[in-house]
């Protein structure tokens, strides 16, 4: 492990040889695995050689082996800040499901399902009638949540989401979008304080059933 500081650039040999210029910041933290050598070190998949070239640069030799933390802070969430978040639900927004708005995500995911597609062939299906993709929920936009606080982190990371399918949305249907902050969580890592949060975005009809919910995590670093 070494740190760079005042480089400009660094220029790395991955592979295939070509150089590939890395703009950073003022103060560079290398960090690309653990025991990695400036220079070259031989491994089964991987040859990597590095120059770091510009005036004002200070390597610190690998004889310390110290190991620097990102720029996160040591703890962040307290308790409070817990309970303020925990439960907070974002403004309604809501959607008109038209049948060519259902046409056109079909056409756009590559599935021409005649569910998705034919009118004539979806009657006679289990549904009666033309349906949308159980991922057409993606579409719905504007849903968002504040936090009353600032999440002091320069990074975020979608770490991914969890549907689960209750009803399925017609064309003529209306549909309601609403998050809640259902977990908010902090840990430590290799990248430093993390916080995670979950939210749960729950999608009903004019009807008032729930046709699907949402659970999506994000990871501020």
């Amino acid at each position: 492990m070494a740190r760079s500081l005042g480089c400009p650039e660094i220029a790395a040999n991955v592979l295939t040889g070509q150089p590939h210029i890395l703009k950073v910041q003022s103060v560079f933290l290398l960090a690309l695995g653990d025991g990695l050598k400036m220079g070259r070190e031989r491994r089964p998949h991987l040859s990597l050689s590095l120059t770091l070239p510009g005036a004002g640069c200070m390597l610190l030799p690998d004889s310390e082996r110290e190991v620097f933390a990102l720029s996160t802070p040591a703890t962040f969430l307290t308790e409070e800040m817990r309970q303020q978040a925990i439960g907070l639900e974002s403004q309604p927004v809501t959607i008109e499901v038209e049948k060519g708005h259902i046409l056109r995500f079909a056409e756009a995911i590559g599935d021409l399902s005649p569910q998705y597609t034919d009118e004539a062939a979806a009657r006679k299906s289990r549904h009666g009638g033309l349906v949308a993709p159980p991922t057409f929920l993606r579409s719905v936009r504007g849903v968002n949540l504040e936090l009353p606080f600032e999440l002091s982190f320069s990074r975020r990371l979608d770490a991914g989401s969890d549907w689960e399918y209750f009803q399925p949305v017609r064309p003529g249907d209306s549909i309601t979008a609403v998050a809640r902050i259902a977990e908010l969580t902090e840990r430590t890592g290799r990248l430093g304080t993390m916080v995670f949060m979950t939210t749960v975005t729950t999608y009903t009809n004019q009807f008032g059933e729930v046709v699907a919910t949402q659970a999506n995590t994000l990871i501020a670093y």
